[in-house]
């Protein structure tokens, strides 16, 4: 079982957050997080990396399920949405499968909401 969703898209980099941030709204997510790997990576390790950015996506109502189900769950929320560059004018977008991350949690309270994420996010991916 592949842990992530990706496609990639005739978008530069710079395109592309827009882009997926408007595509994830239609699929009921936010983006509550931003990281720009290969900043820090340029800044802490003085390496240069191509354009890489993670969003944390969150769903509110599909968030609080969880949390009320499974107290430490926060530690994998948000759900992770990643842009890379990938030269030519394209960009990848991969999604985290929260069916895949959650395998090692045993609770079944979990299992419709992270049935549900799986769905929106592999919609979101597939109608990119």
């Amino acid at each position: 079982m592949s842990y992530y969703f990706s496609k990639t898209i005739k978008k530069t980099y710079e395109q592309a957050q827009p882009y997926v941030e408007e595509k994830l709204k239609m699929y009921g997510f936010g983006v509550v997080t931003e990281l720009e790997m290969h900043k820090k990576f340029k800044k802490k390790l003085h390496v240069d990396f191509r354009p890489y950015k993670i969003l944390g996506a969150c769903s509110p109502k599909h968030a609080y399920e969880a949390v009320t189900a499974e107290e430490h769950i926060g530690l994998m929320l948000p759900c992770n949405v990643v842009i890379q560059d990938k030269g030519n004018d394209q960009s990848e977008i991969s999604a985290i499968d929260p069916i895949a991350s959650m395998q090692a949690i045993h609770n079944v309270s979990l299992e419709k909401t992270a049935a549900e994420i799986r769905r929106r996010l592999k919609e979101f991916v597939d109608s990119l």
